[in-house]
């Protein structure tokens, strides 16, 4: 990962990323805890997962209120497709927001757990699970892709090999991973401001473009009630 001056940001950085990176204990973790589950290095073969060929529209609900999010297919064709997919099977709906950091700064809200709609499963867990695929019966995990700029094809599984189109500007929606770079799944964080140390190590694959006051209200515990695809469907290509 490229970092900024760490005589300066070494505090902020290490309070940040642990936001995002998994440690050990469940009760810390952010992101999906795929470390110790066989064959997330080895992800899933990418012609086994789904594809967004263009643009779509996705709109989240929460406190009744909409958040409408443009993901981008043409820089990222795997990661916008998981997305999208997810939404269209109603994944999302009534996932939990697990982690939202603003101080010492704002950082991302993070949320998308599909185990946070279990009743059964601790809050303390939240942020350790995966969306498990029903045909395969195993969690579904994405390579860490990252379009370069003057690229036309993305880069794969690299962290911080390349400087990337989409950057992490306020508002940029990206997948939420392990210290594994193919560890994504379905757990997806808002950026709250422009985080530059964190271009090329995560997968961007969006942007808000409505509704950021929304996000910006968004409080940990609060819910997805829903989450829809109102434009783009039909550029969703299914393995």
């Amino acid at each position: 990962m490229r970092y900024l001056h760490l005589s300066t940001l070494f505090p902020r950085l290490v309070a940040l990323l642990a936001v995002i990176f998994l440690v050990s204990c469940a009760s810390l973790s952010s992101v999906a805890d795929t470390s110790s589950i066989p064959g997330a290095q080895s992800n899933t073969s990418m012609a086994n997962l789904p594809r967004l060929n263009g643009d779509a529209t996705v709109v989240i609900t929460v406190n009744d209120r909409p958040i409408t999010i443009q993901v981008n297919g043409a820089a990222a064709p795997i990661t916008a497709g998981n997305f999208v997919d997810l939404v269209n099977r109603g994944v999302y709906d009534g996932t939990v927001f697990h982690r939202v950091v603003r101080e010492p700064q704002p950082f991302v809200v993070q949320g998308g757990d599909p185990q946070s709609t279990d009743p059964t499963v601790s809050p303390q867990l939240y942020g350790t699970g995966s969306f498990i695929d029903p045909k395969t019966n195993r969690p579904r995990y994405i390579p860490l892709e990252i379009l370069g700029k003057g690229s036309s094809t993305p880069t794969y599984s690299q962290a911080g090999k390349v400087s990337p189109q989409l950057n992490h500007t306020r508002g940029a929606v990206a997948m939420a991973r392990s210290q594994l770079p193919d560890s994504a799944s379905a757990q997806f964080y808002i950026a709250l401001q422009q985080l530059d140390f964190l271009d090329g190590n995560y997968a961007v694959f969006g942007y808000v473009t409505e509704g950021m006051d929304v996000v910006d209200s968004i409080q940990m515990g609060d819910r997805i009630q829903s989450a829809k695809v109102v434009a783009g469907l039909e550029h969703l290509q299914q393995p």
